[in-house]
């Protein structure tokens, strides 16, 4: 049994993500900023963006995938996954 409706969904769930790394993190702070793939300007990331449970970081170079919002003072990463 085929379900269309629901696989173009699924592919469109993907469509806004992009990659790129962690420019730097501090942990104490709960944010940092991420360097997207393709040279755009850098991207603001808060912990709470961070995907997964437990104590929520980031390492500085560690590759990660995200959506961009637009937060109070700029881009703002979302759903923010290691890769």
């Amino acid at each position: 049994m085929s379900f269309p409706y629901i696989q173009s969904k699924m592919k469109e769930v993907g469509k806004g993500m992009t990659q790129g790394t962690v420019k730097w993190f501090n942990s104490d702070k709960g944010f940092g900023f991420i360097a997207p793939d393709g040279g755009a300007e850098d991207v603001f990331v808060h912990y709470t963006e961070i995907l997964g449970s437990g104590y929520r970081s980031l390492e500085e170079n560690q590759r990660v995938q995200f959506e961009v919002g637009q937060g109070a003072k700029g881009p703002q990463a979302t759903g923010v996954t290691p890769v």
